[in-house]
């Protein structure tokens, strides 16, 4: 799949974060060259491998980098020391669950239609590839983010997204192991930058006894979702935590209307703290949608600078 005339100069680095992924590293090499990535163009930044990948990959002729630091947001960042001269660094995890195939794609979505991050969604899932349960936390995590951020993303934990050199070399990397695919979304999304989604295959891991990602990444992965949210949309995150009250007062009132009604017993302290919290609540629910829609303004705003720039 070729890129269109308009985008033909452009130059994109394809990285490949790995560790320990010997059974599926040489078939993700293929896969890219045979979908006519230059083998100049090609990375491997590999984690600490121990079970022969490092070897697999210098015999293939491929450039094979040792990531600074550890975890995924290791890998990210050693990319970004090597983008230079590169317009865009696309990213495909090691395990050859997402298809080559999709990079040139990717790339001419982000060129021709000027996105600063496209991301390949995950939507038609091989059988075996994920488990119900993973695929249900993933949506969970996608919609608090979603929720937080005022966007709406279907796969914002994706591993195979395109994204500009420069915008790599502007995060401060804060983000631990998986988190930083929500890191950089968010990024993206609180500094008025433009993404975009095109929806990809998703298949089985080559060696599932590789699979590093566990069910306590989840809850990690979500920490680092609201401390994004913190660091980008505070006054937002303030005001979605008070509106949370709304679930103590609505609670506690309808037990006091309960008893009021049903059985004659008046509880007018708890009725008063049902009413304090549940007005608490709705007010800041009301005040966080305002601070949503100012952030929306805010992002416009710079996306009209940064497009007359």
């Amino acid at each position: 799949m070729l890129l269109t005339p308009d985008c033909s100069r452009v130059k994109y680095l394809v990285a490949i974060p790995t560790r320990n992924e010997v059974r599926a590293i040489d078939r993700v090499i293929d896969e890219a060259l045979s979908a006519g990535i230059p083998r100049e163009d090609l990375v491997v930044v590999d984690g600490g491998s121990t079970d022969g990948t490092r070897e697999v990959v210098l015999s293939r002729g491929i450039k094979l980098v040792d990531q600074v630091g550890r975890g995924k947001v290791g890998a990210v960042m050693t990319v970004a020391r090597l983008a230079d001269g590169y317009n865009y660094v696309v990213f495909l995890d090691g395990d050859y669950t997402y298809p080559a195939t999709y990079i040139p794609e990717l790339v001419r979505a982000a060129c021709e239609g000027g996105y600063d991050l496209v991301i390949g969604a995950r939507k038609y899932f091989e059988p075996g590839s994920q488990s119900a349960f993973y695929r249900l936390g993933n949506r969970l995590l996608t919609a608090a983010f979603n929720a937080l951020f005022g966007i709406n993303l279907s796969d914002v934990l994706s591993g195979m997204y395109v994204v500009r050199s420069d915008i790599l070399r502007e995060l401060a990397y804060e983000s631990r192991g998986f988190g930083v695919e929500v890191e950089l979304v968010a990024h993206v999304v609180s500094l008025g930058y433009r993404v975009h989604e095109l929806p990809i295959r998703y298949r089985r891991r080559a060696d599932p006894r590789a699979k590093k990602l566990r069910v306590f990444h989840g809850a990690w992965i979500a920490m680092e979702i609201l401390r994004m949210a913190w660091r980008y949309n505070p006054v937002f995150t303030v005001l979605f935590a008070g509106a949370l009250l709304l679930v103590p007062g609505l609670a506690l009132g309808a037990y006091v209307a309960y008893h009021y009604f049903f059985t004659g017993i008046k509880y007018y302290v708890k009725g008063i703290v049902a009413i304090v919290l549940t007005l608490a609540g709705f007010q800041s629910f009301l005040l966080s949608i305002i601070s949503l829609y100012l952030k929306r303004v805010e992002l416009r705003l710079l996306r009209l600078l940064k497009s007359r720039v």
